[in-house]
């Protein structure tokens, strides 16, 4: 019931998540700046996205911390549910897709990048996810909603989809970019028009974070 892109681009991690169901990327998305991304999806435990990034933090390899979560021990009796990506601060991203994946499902890899989905139209959305990315132009988050509509105009799930996410890590030490439509008939095109209003913006508060004194004013009340 879900389709999501992981994305490396200089030292920043994006990623773009869709799917039928309510707040796909309150539970999907995973990101830890310096350290790399991951998505824990299909029939999804949250916690084995920190775990993943856990396991990059300590040694960097991905397909190192991606054997760790699915042969752990306390996952053993689970992980045949699960459809995990993981990419790291350097090389390919990674997959798993265990035997209880929902529907057709999928992942491809590229340097730099990881995209999955479960509950597809066809094994080729993960593909159509990369090859759109590659080709898009623009801010990373313009890039990764390309991507995203291009695979839902190339059938993307089974079944209608009714929220997405995206969210992006940088240098700053949090999500410089966090951007979700939990329920809509059109979630993509709500997400693209959330991008458009976010990114004028998003510098701003970035370094109104980091330096306080020298951020601009949005002229809100008491902040003239």
């Amino acid at each position: 019931m879900t389709f999501s892109l992981v994305v490396r681009d200089g030292g920043r991690f994006g990623i773009a998540a869709s799917s039928s169901s309510p707040a796909v990327a309150a539970r999907v998305v995973h990101l830890r700046p310096g350290t790399g991304a991951a998505t824990s999806q299909n029939v999804t435990d949250p916690t084995l996205g920190p775990d993943l990034l856990d396991a990059l933090a300590e040694h960097g390899d991905a397909e190192r911390a991606l054997a760790a979560v699915t042969g752990a021990a306390r996952n053993e009796k689970t992980i045949a549910y699960r459809q995990l990506t993981v990419l790291g601060r350097s090389g390919p991203g990674f997959a798993y897709s265990g035997a209880q994946t929902l529907g057709t499902h999928a992942s491809a890899t590229a340097d730099g990048a990881v995209a999955a989905g479960n509950m597809l139209s066809g094994a080729h959305i993960p593909r159509v996810l990369l090859d759109a990315y590659a080709a898009a132009e623009g801010e990373l988050e313009e890039r990764l909603v390309a991507a995203m509509k291009a695979a839902l105009a190339a059938g993307g799930e089974e079944g209608p989809v009714y929220s997405a996410g995206l969210a992006v890590v940088a240098d700053a030490g949090w999500r410089v970019t966090d951007l979700r439509v939990d329920w809509a008939d059109d979630p993509l095109d709500r997400l693209g028009e959330l991008v458009d209003v976010w990114l004028p913006q998003r510098d701003d508060y970035v370094r109104r974070g980091l330096d306080p004194a020298s951020a601009p004013s949005y002229g809100v009340p008491g902040d003239e």
